[in-house]
């Protein structure tokens, strides 16, 4: 009777163990998603593109911030070119989220160009933008945002000042995002991109739609999925796909990994694109 009853409470523990580890990766994603959405104002988790990043969280809370890191190599017919960026994203109230960015590229000749050919390296532009989510309903596990995003394009490091500032970009752009269930995820992005030329006083305008899909690895913050960058040019049309992934290293910092594949584009061949990401706690 006596080892009946001192064997008894480590069944019990030892069950209770089992049933704990038995948890599915459906129940862990529930879980997370409530933990996203159990706090106000209304958030719905989405699964956001890597390439094409937004400004801030769809649904952006007071507090938020991020860092972000970006690495790429995109291969040219006439020369390689290597990118790098340092990009701070916050939400100064709720539902509006902020970002500066500086993004860095870096030209090197190959043995089918001629060195004159080559553009000078350069700091691209001074990025700022802002994103506003006027649309959040956790119900139908939908986000809408419009934003914009300013470019003060400066001259390249061979004639840097000279002038400093050689144009504008001006970019209003359209966020819709829907969570299937909970791991797919669909996204579009949408808007002008308005190039002016300070030295010509020029305008020119293209127009963008970035359509992106992806699945969310059941009980983890991973996923996977395809990223389509769409640019219309007049009569020129160039699509680039960008089949990407996302991996959690710890509690708050990621890497996106995106690979991209022109289609018919003339002069751009493959490329890869590394996004570190770190997200500090907030209250």
């Amino acid at each position: 009777m006596n080892i009946k009853k001192l064997l008894m409470p480590l069944f019990l523990l030892a069950s209770s163990g089992y049933t704990y580890s038995q948890i599915s990766n459906a129940e862990k994603d529930s879980l997370y998603i409530q933990q996203i959405e159990k706090s106000k104002p209304a958030k719905v988790l989405h699964a956001e593109p890597l390439y094409i990043d937004l400004i801030r969280d769809l649904g952006a809370r007071k507090g938020e911030k991020e860092w972000n890191l970006g690495l790429g190599l995109t291969d040219n017919l006439s020369y390689d070119s290597y990118e790098a960026l340092i990009e701070y994203e916050w939400a100064p109230i709720d539902r509006l989220g902020l970002e500066v960015e500086l993004p860095f590229t870096m030209y090197t000749s190959t043995s089918r160009s001629e060195s004159d050919s080559v553009p000078s390296n350069r700091l691209n532009s001074i990025k700022v933008a802002a994103q506003w989510s006027f649309f959040v309903n956790e119900g139908m596990a939908t986000s809408m945002a419009i934003g914009y995003i300013n470019e003060f394009e400066l001259s390249g490091f061979k004639n840097f000042g000279n002038p400093l500032i050689t144009g504008n970009v001006y970019n209003p752009f359209l966020v819709m995002a829907k969570r299937w269930g909970s791991n797919y995820h669909s996204l579009i992005y949408t808007g002008p991109i308005i190039h002016q030329d300070y030295q010509s006083g020029k305008f020119h305008t293209t127009y963008n739609i970035n359509t992106s899909f992806h699945y969310m690895i059941p009980g983890t913050r991973n996923f996977i999925g395809m990223e389509i960058n769409k640019n219309l040019d007049g009569p020129d049309f160039d699509m680039t796909l960008r089949p990407q992934m996302r991996l959690g290293i710890t509690e708050h910092t990621m890497i996106g990994i995106v690979t991209g594949i022109p289609i018919d584009k003339e002069n751009e061949r493959f490329s890869t694109f590394l996004r570190l990401i770190w997200e500090p706690s907030h209250n």
